[in-house]
């Protein structure tokens, strides 16, 4: 007497990928429309004018400080004393030896604010220094 088994029907394992590009899709824009890349903001203050220029290319190797015409300083969106600025400018030039300072110093920003704040700097051995300015015309 033999036994005769037969399969009924065949499973398949496998996992439908027709749509697994729509998927894709979906998530990337979903990605690119939800992610926020930060732009510091800094204070308000009002460039003084420059006849000539030369714009920096590197991004990221620069930091802005800004002082605004009541002589408030602003590292990336922090508003700090005069004190705080060769520790924290210590800090970030040990993590990059390459870094920029950009200061953006309002037009009616004091001087001797400006003095001291490179003096600052310079405690923090950081020496490359950019002034952002407006061009005339």
């Amino acid at each position: 007497m033999a036994i005769d088994f037969k399969q009924k029907s065949k499973l398949s394992s496998r996992i439908p990928n027709a749509s697994i590009a729509d998927i894709v899709f979906l998530l990337l824009i979903f990605f690119m429309t939800v992610t926020v890349f930060k732009e510091y903001q800094g204070l308000r203050v009002k460039l003084p004018p420059a006849k000539a220029t030369q714009k920096i290319e590197k991004k990221r190797d620069i930091t802005y400080i800004w002082i605004d015409r009541e002589n408030r300083v602003n590292i990336d969106d922090m508003i700090i004393s005069m004190i705080e600025i060769t520790p924290i400018m210590s800090e970030k030039m040990r993590e990059n030896p390459a870094l920029i300072v950009s200061i953006r110093a309002d037009e009616r920003a004091k001087y001797g604010q400006v003095a001291r704040l490179m003096e600052s700097l310079k405690e923090a051995n950081s020496l490359r220094i950019n002034f952002a300015t407006l061009t005339e015309g």
